[in-house]
């Protein structure tokens, strides 16, 4: 297949321009679908573009709209991490523990049920006051 070093070689270059190439055009769909104030026909324009034309298409939209690419990724991840800031949050409030409104709830849905009777409601319910009790 390779006759001598220097077929293998450009091979090899040739290989790493190609992938440059494809991961250029990854980051300018991931860029292009991320977009807000680019509506449904431009992007579709835009992708028609690059795969009709991927070279020419690329070094147009860098030209065109590569000053805001920055400021786009730099925006997704703002709002991926206040969503994961927001979830961590939620998670670490609740602790596992429920408050005894909820297990005074939990409990009389039971009673109310037939599930238990009105001795282990009180039971339950004593219980739940006792560990607020405790915890304040």
């Amino acid at each position: 297949m390779f006759d001598n070093n220097g077929s293998f070689l450009l091979a090899t270059l040739e290989f790493f321009i190609f992938f440059a190439w494809f991961m250029c055009l990854f980051w300018i769909f991931g860029d292009l679908f991320r977009s807000k104030d680019l509506g449904g026909w431009g992007k579709t324009l835009w992708t028609l573009f690059l795969i009709i034309l991927p070279l020419l298409g690329m070094l147009v939209y860098l030209i065109a709209r590569g000053g805001g690419m920055q400021e786009r990724a730099m925006a997704a991840a703002a709002e991926s991490q206040k969503q994961q800031d927001a979830y961590i949050r939620s998670v670490a409030a609740s602790d596992g523990k429920r408050s005894a409104t909820d297990e005074i709830a939990s409990a009389k849905s039971l009673l109310d049920s037939g599930a238990i009777t009105s001795a282990e409601f009180e039971r339950l319910k004593a219980g739940a006051l006792g560990q607020t009790a405790h915890a304040a």
